[in-house]
């Protein structure tokens, strides 16, 4: 049996900034707060001393104030109310999307697989599909350079 690969600090970082999010839009408390909250230790399992603690502000933050200008990205995409979006939904589609608009060092292909992995972990049962889907239509609005690059320069075979 193959053990579990460890979590890399971006990793928890993400699933942190989720929590975070996730406790902001359930409780109304303010950011600084569930930051609070989250560097205790107590609702996270002690994952803040793993995290990749800039990451994990930067995500928190500017996905909460930022959060009007992203659901407008992505609203376009859902195919409900986002008042029905589930607040775990909500939080990671707010994370894929910050990333995607004003993180263009990491690959989208990334931020979309850790989207992915946090709505499998943390998400309803097709959860991980709803996010996927939405993301990858955000793409080509948030990230035309980066594919029209990437159309020019294929991977080189071996």
């Amino acid at each position: 049996m193959n053990p579990t690969p460890a979590k890399t600090p971006r990793r928890v970082a993400r699933e942190l900034a989720l929590q975070g999010l996730y406790q902001w839009q359930l409780t109304g408390n303010s950011i600084p707060v569930v930051e609070d909250v989250l560097q205790t230790g107590e609702e996270t399992g002690g994952d803040w001393s793993r995290a990749d603690r800039g990451l994990t502000l930067a995500l928190l933050r500017n996905a909460a104030d930022r959060a009007n200008e992203l659901e407008a990205e992505f609203v376009p995409f859902i195919d409900r109310p986002i008042g029905e979006l589930s607040p775990i939904e909500r939080s990671i589609l707010l994370l894929g999307t910050y990333e995607l608009k004003h993180c263009p060092e990491t690959p989208y292909r990334v931020v979309i697989n850790e989207a992915i992995e946090l709505a499998k972990n943390f998400g309803g049962t097709e959860g991980h599909r709803f996010v996927n889907g939405v993301l990858d239509k955000l793409v080509p609005r948030l990230r035309e350079a980066e594919i029209e690059h990437a159309k020019k320069n294929p991977p080189q075979r071996k």
